[in-house]
């Protein structure tokens, strides 16, 4: 009643990947929840309660470890019904079992935070097991309880009694994080880091050659005020606004930003299409255009033209910028700015030119104008918001389409998908939502990580296929293969994150690995409900100089029965 047993299979993450890689199911025990009491609270003195209250989470959400004591039971008893010779049992047949990983407290000397188990099998047969452990000390910036390679090597051969241990190298770089702005940190989920492996390790803490396997991985939340699309960001957002209110009825109106009314501006444009008398007239948006841009110098020409208004906006996609959210700000006058359109075109004051393909009532009434007569139409109820709906919705597939297209050189292979109208408006908007977040991604990797087509081609492709088959999500990692020469340069004179040497011997199930490791997070999650934050804090004070590790060693040894 004091365990809680997890299975973990499939595509569930495996806490602990970084220090075993089996690929089946494996079970994960901790502390059962409703025993979790702070021993801590209730051995310490009064005056001390208070202190100690203050170095323990107010609500435990993550998982609880059990005593070092406590888990060398369970791993005992895992083992001694996974013994075939346990005949006393009279266990009528023997199952093999999915390995089993037991989170500790390191309340032992050797600060122990996993002990694992592992049957090993000859066909049906269970033949032994493999038993790991797992210690951790820190942090710390002190170089000196760093290990020496040489040093692990050799205690690894005379462990396992071996002549030939061979080395393999990893290592995690974060390229980007939420940058201060101002003495304030920007709360952001985006991140984007590489992991880099490599064979044969010459030293601790050395920098990855470049021949290594190197895959990016990024994680980017949309609507970070720094970036060059964050004014299509904040059109995406009325077009929500939007789209929720068709849905409810209820819609969320801006406060207007602009002396001038949208009604103002409406009139003004088509006062201006009667005067001109051009039906191909397409307009500089220049007022559009001037807000939409790069405070990254590394930017070029070819890429600013990336944050700039397309240049072939016809009648409706114009209509959209005068009304979109800094002028609309009620449906009153919603209202009115479609009540002069649509009487411009029934007295043949203008005839619009519009883009083919659209499907929205505005756009078939402009075709109807063509030929004199257009059918009546009720500006009540939804209509209205419908209308600029549309029209907001076909002009923001065009600009996305216009980036991946013309901008990256991308070939859309599920364009189709991503723009089709044969769905209804509400999830035409959520894939307008994934084409956005598809945007911030390759400007981010543009921008920041200077991508260039080699690089931006695949990286559109492997969310293209990602979003075809899921829905929006801002948390998922998007990884892609990469040359260590295209990032070096961000990592060649950083901290890693995480370094680590695998030192192995054997092979197949009599393979045997030492793994030593140092993370600037604690290795196991049960290790972030103690103190180990205050130190770091504490001790660098904010300082990336002296980058404070914890430093993680897992060892292996086997036991055969038969």
């Amino acid at each position: 009643t004091d365990v809680e047993i997890c299975l973990i299979g499939g595509s569930c993450k495996s806490p602990i990947e970084r220090f075993w890689n089996g690929n089946n199911m494996l079970y994960i025990l901790q502390k059962a929840r409703h025993n979790e009491e702070s021993d801590l609270v209730e051995e310490s003195k009064p005056d001390d309660a208070i202190y100690a209250s203050e170095l323990l989470p107010k609500e435990s959400s993550g998982p609880v470890a059990l005593s070092v004591r406590r888990a060398k039971q369970l791993i005992s008893l895992y083992t001694m019904v996974q013994n075939p010779n346990m005949t006393h049992l009279k266990t009528s047949e023997l199952v093999v079992l999915p390995p089993l990983w037991i989170r500790c407290d390191g309340s032992d000397p050797e600060h122990t935070r996993w002990l694992g188990a592992e049957p090993l099998k000859a066909g049906n047969q269970i033949t032994g097991i493999n038993f790991y452990m797992v210690t951790c000390d820190g942090p710390t910036a002190d170089k000196t309880c760093f290990a020496d390679l040489e040093e692990l090597k050799m205690a690894h051969k005379m462990k396992h009694h071996s002549s030939i241990v061979t080395t393999k190298g990893s290592a995690q770089y974060e390229l980007i994080r939420a940058a201060a702005i101002e003495d304030t940190i920007v709360e952001s989920e985006s991140n984007i880091y590489v992991d880099i492996t490599w064979n044969t390790v010459n030293k601790i803490l050395e920098t990855p050659p470049l021949i290594s396997a190197a895959t990016l991985n990024i994680t980017l939340e949309s609507g970070d005020p720094r970036s060059p699309v964050y004014q299509l960001y904040r059109e995406l957002q009325f077009l929500l606004a939007l789209a929720e209110g068709f849905k409810t009825g209820v819609t969320e109106w801006p406060e207007p930003l602009e002396s001038e009314s949208a009604v103002e501006l409406v009139q003004e444009f088509l006062t201006d299409l009667k005067n001109k008398l051009d039906r191909f007239c397409i307009s500089e948006n220049k007022n559009e255009t001037e807000k939409i841009k790069c405070d990254t110098a590394a930017v070029d020409s070819s890429i600013k033209s990336i944050f700039s208004e397309r240049g072939d906006l016809d009648f409706a996609e114009q209509l959209w910028c005068k009304m979109k959210s800094k002028c609309v700000s009620s449906y009153q006058e919603l209202v009115e700015c479609f009540t002069l359109v649509i009487k411009s075109l029934e007295h043949g004051e203008i005839q619009p030119w519009i883009h083919q393909g659209s499907s929205s009532l505005l756009s078939k009434l402009i075709q109807q104008s063509y030929h004199g007569k257009i059918e009546v139409v009720s500006l009540s109820g939804i209509t209205p918001i419908q209308m600029l709906l549309e029209i907001g919705l076909d002009k923001m597939k065009k600009d996305y389409v216009s980036f991946f297209i013309v901008k990256s050189g991308s070939c859309l292979l599920f364009q189709d998908y991503f723009i089709s109208t044969s769905v209804d408006l509400q999830e035409q908007v959520h894939r307008v939502q994934k084409l956005h977040h598809m945007l911030e991604i390759m400007v981010s990797c543009t921008v920041l990580l200077q991508f260039k087509h080699e690089n931006l081609f695949p990286l559109t492709q492997i969310c293209m296929k990602y979003y075809k088959e899921n829905p929006l999500n801002e948390k998922h990692v998007f990884q892609l293969p990469i040359r260590p020469a295209v990032v070096k340069k961000f990592y060649q004179n950083d901290h890693p994150e995480i370094w680590k040497v695998d030192m192995s011997s054997g092979h197949g199930q009599k393979e045997v690995k030492t793994t030593w490791q140092v993370s600037t997070n604690p290795p196991a999650e049960h290790m972030t409900s103690n103190n180990t934050g205050l130190f770091s804090d504490s001790t660098v004070n904010g300082s990336s100089e002296e980058r404070m590790y914890f430093i993680a060693m897992a060892k292996c040894s086997q036991v055969h029965f038969t």
